[in-house]
């Protein structure tokens, strides 16, 4: 795997400190005049991290296909930081519901039906909920996750929940890929994010938001190589205290030859991809992409790949929710 680096921000709002301010302005302050300082410090951060903005600003082009206002990065920024504070919200003991959509059958079966499983997401919406909300089909679930500040919201999230979470941290390069198998051979369902190449040892290119763009695409890779369905979910706003669970077909492996099972994971890859964007152009604020926008590659050309996955035997270093 290659050598990790802190990700790009809005703000670096996962620390102790912010996390104990955030949720004193939301007992004390009355709630206008949190909205009001929120969105203050919202245009603050547009202002002041040239960063983030320009990478809103590609990501926003490409799905309404114009440049966008300042506002409309600014309600991109804002959109984030609304999700953030439900995070907060949530782990503190607020109320919250995640429901699966109708028309996820595939998604929802497979979930309730106890077989592990590798489950992809998106930094889009509520997605950050989901982990912690599919405790509700009895699952334990290994979250792959970046570590950041003050994990403790974290666990507070896993408690209020009442799930068995377990968090693989990407950040521990010379762990992650030992926290993985185990997960895996234990029978847990695994959780990762699928759509920054950061981290991803596997890239291949899929068509999405007007180009061939690559895609992290070692999901379906540890699905061939240890039997599992791969399916995805993303979760997006849909009332006060209630997120929408939005499910996609299952790709089960077979026993034909592996470059036909991958073949037939691209086709599925792309179907997810080709559904995602339809959501993003009806949602565009939510999909959270303050990172580089995934590169395009031209038609027909090789993604180049980086270290490939190999498995190693050997003891994993993972964190249960119950003992960070």
């Amino acid at each position: 795997m290659p050598a990790t680096s802190a990700p790009t921000r809005i703000l670096h709002l996962e620390t102790a400190w912010s996390t104990a301010a955030l949720r004193a302005a939301h007992r004390i302050v009355p709630r206008a005049l949190v909205d009001f300082l929120t969105g203050l410090g919202v245009w603050i951060a547009v202002l002041a991290f040239p960063g983030p903005r320009q990478n809103s600003r590609r990501y926003l082009t490409a799905v309404l296909g114009r440049p966008p206002l300042l506002r409309e990065i600014w309600r991109h920024y804002r959109e984030f930081t609304r999700m953030h504070m439900l995070r907060l919200n949530v782990a503190a003991g607020q109320p919250h519901t995640c429901r699966a959509t109708p028309g996820c059958d595939d998604f929802s079966s497979l979930m309730v039906s106890q077989r592990p499983a590798l489950l992809g997401t998106f930094h889009i919406g509520d997605s950050d909920l989901l982990g912690f909300f599919l405790g509700q089909f009895r699952r334990h679930i290994y979250m792959v996750r970046f570590r950041l500040g003050d994990p403790n919201f974290l666990r507070q999230f896993a408690t209020q929940c009442s799930t068995w979470v377990t968090f693989i941290w990407v950040n521990d390069t010379g762990n992650l890929l030992f926290a993985l198998k185990d997960a895996v051979v234990s029978g847990g369902t695994v959780a990762m994010k699928c759509d920054r190449v950061a981290h991803s040892s596997k890239l291949e290119a899929f068509q999405f938001l007007g180009a061939q763009r690559q895609f992290p695409f070692t999901i379906y890779h540890l699905g061939l190589m240890f039997q599992r369905p791969v399916t995805f979910c993303v979760s997006i706003p849909s009332g006060p205290h209630e997120s929408e669970i939005r499910g996609f077909p299952v790709f089960e492996p077979n026993s034909d030859s592996k470059e036909s099972n991958l073949q037939r994971a691209r086709d599925h890859f792309q179907g997810v991809l080709s559904e995602i964007e339809v959501l993003l152009r009806s949602h565009p604020f939510l999909w959270f992409n303050f990172s580089p926008l995934n590169p395009a590659v031209p038609p027909g050309s090789q993604v180049p790949m980086k270290s490939p996955v190999s498995i190693p035997l050997g003891p994993a270093c993972v964190s249960s929710a119950s003992d960070q």
